[in-house]
């Protein structure tokens, strides 16, 4: 009789489900189970903060259309991780965590870092559960990266007790189910009448817009999508996490005339999104009361939680969209509300030179937008942007287009600070020979900031720029509680842990610093540029929220 580890399943299962890259912190009981992991060629990027791990995570999740898998020790290591969790849940990004725990046989005794860990992560996950057995844990494993992935994508975390790990088991009686990736992902198709009710109501519309999101990615539904925006002529928008399903200088995009886009419809396609606090939950004065709204979503409790839906969709983005494409065949065309696009077209035109003229500024301190257009004029189509922050964020939002899908990360609906280092790093992680800028708020670089060491010594070669405005938001009267920070030099601690520094405080040095940095970049070298810019320029945005009555 064979007998074998929990730990060497353990590696064993996640090396089946084709796992390459792991973002952990070691500790105990998950040592040897790291140890095994990599044995079977597993990569181990060590990192610096629990919540960085399960960010990293998302992002390769992201850029890999996978699950990301990541691992805490028992107890705090294990709840470290809830933070970047949560993002995902909210994100609705597949993450596959694992949390070591004190043993099954000393649980309610008050054994070392005891705590129900499940009862922390239920809130927080798609999906969580124990392993209650050594031998089934091939089919926990099996089970987490299947919940992570089926119909609405989203984290998934299964608790390890010490005791079951070390345990040792019959390795004939051991099951290894069929894997996860060798099955065929369910894309289940819309009820043909909801189809035909939905291109009726499309072909009476005079002025339709589509509005997507970050679903259409997870159902690797982009050319659908473009199919569908070219086949029927209709103006898109997406949210930001969707950016760059189709690239941004499609003819049938119109960004400065977002605002009247939305204003005028009637009729609203929401594919693969929430219509929530960003679309202002699809209520009036953003949008006409008497716009008709239609929703796709995999998810039948999303698709029916808004009170504007007249028409839900239940199905696969891509294959909703494709049975869209054939249905509107000759009924819609190329050419379909053309009068409808040139209204928006000419908003286009007249506010898109005075949108550039406030990004040229030479103001000092530096104007966020003038970072923005630097940042935006030296990236390539192909370049994987993360920003995190507030006043930046908004900022780029506004002004540095997307081109590609799951090329643009930010921390989504969740508004979690501190993402965009770990994004960068899980993102380089996923796609090695991808180029991959970082453009970060001060405030926020300062929460996990010290991943710069885990990009450095895991040989990840990441571009953070800085927005150095000295503090949390701007505010013009300098009355918030904690807003000011100072102006840390980010650039002297990146040089301290073996990065290249730049330091800029003139807008003329924005784009030669990126160039050096770029060099240092292309060596191998992570690189930070630390940009001086203005404490009381505010990004105007849509407001998310009142605390008022």
């Amino acid at each position: 009789m064979a007998l074998i580890s929990g730990n060497t399943l353990f590696g064993r299962s996640l090396a089946r489900q084709q796992v390459d890259t792991m973002f952990y912190i070691m500790g105990g009981p998950i040592n040897d189970a790291l140890l095994a992991a990599m044995a079977q060629g597993i990569r181990g990027i060590d990192v610096r903060h629990e919540q960085a791990a399960a960010m990293m995570a998302q992002a390769y999740a992201r850029v890999r259309f996978r699950p990301g898998v990541c691992l805490g020790a028992s107890g705090p290591g294990t709840i470290n991780l809830t933070t970047g969790l949560a993002n995902a849940l909210i994100d609705c990004a597949p993450v596959v965590a694992f949390g070591g725990a004190s043993p099954m046989a000393a649980f309610q005794t008050g054994a070392f870092q005891e705590i129900d860990q499940l009862s922390v992560m239920r809130p927080v996950t798609k999906y969580c559960d124990r392993v209650l057995d050594t031998a089934r844990i091939p089919e926990y494993v099996d089970m987490a990266f299947r919940q992570a992935m089926s119909g609405k994508p989203g984290p998934v975390f299964i608790d390890l007790p010490g005791d079951l790990l070390y345990r040792q088991v019959d390795e004939d009686k051991v099951y290894w189910p069929p894997l996860a990736s060798e099955r065929v992902r369910s894309r289940p198709a819309a009820a043909n009448e909801l189809i035909a009710k939905l291109v009726e109501r499309l072909a009476q519309a005079k002025r339709p817009i589509i509005l997507s999101g970050s679903g259409v990615l997870w159902s690797q539904a982009s050319q659908a999508l473009h199919a569908f925006v070219d086949a029927s002529g209709i103006p898109f928008y997406t949210t930001p996490q969707g950016r760059g399903v189709i690239p941004e200088d499609h003819p049938h995009a119109y960004a400065q005339a977002r605002s009247t886009a939305f204003k005028e419809a009637d009729f609203v396609l929401v594919v693969g999104t929430r219509l929530n606090f960003v679309f202002s939950h699809g209520k009036p004065p953003r949008f006409s009361p008497d716009a008709c709204f239609a929703r796709i979503d995999i998810d039948p409790a999303e698709a029916t939680c808004s009170q504007r839906v007249d028409i839900p969709v239940i199905g696969d983005a891509r294959a909703v969209l494709e049975q869209l494409t054939a249905a509107i065949a000759g009924r819609l065309s190329p050419q379909s509300f053309s009068a409808w696009r040139q209204t928006l077209a000419e908003i286009e035109e007249k506010r898109g030179p005075a949108a550039e003229l406030k990004l040229s500024t030479d103001q000092v301190p530096i104007h966020p937008l003038r970072l923005c257009k630097e940042v935006r004029d030296f990236i390539d189509r192909d370049t994987i942007l993360c920003v995190d922050g507030q006043e930046i964020l908004n900022y780029a939002r506004q002004s540095i287009p997307s081109y590609r899908p799951g090329h643009r990360l930010n921390s989504g609906p969740f508004g979690t600070m501190g993402v965009g280092l770990p994004f960068g790093i899980g993102a380089k992680a996923g796609k090695p020979d991808q180029k991959v800028v970082v453009l970060h708020g001060d405030g926020s670089f300062g929460l996990n900031g010290m991943e710069l060491d885990t990009a450095i010594r895991h040989k990840l070669p990441v571009l953070i720029v800085i927005s150095l405005n000295g503090g949390w938001t701007a505010d013009p009267d300098q009355n918030k509680p904690g807003r000011n920070l100072g102006y840390t030099r980010f650039d002297k601690m990146a040089e301290a842990l073996g990065c290249h520094g730049e330091f800029v405080e003139n807008p003329q040095d924005i784009r030669p610093a990126l160039e050096r940095a770029a060099a240092a970049v292309a060596k191998g070298q992570t690189a930070l540029v630390n940009v001086v810019t203005d404490w009381r320029a505010r990004a105007v945005t849509a407001s998310f929220t009142s605390f008022s009555t």
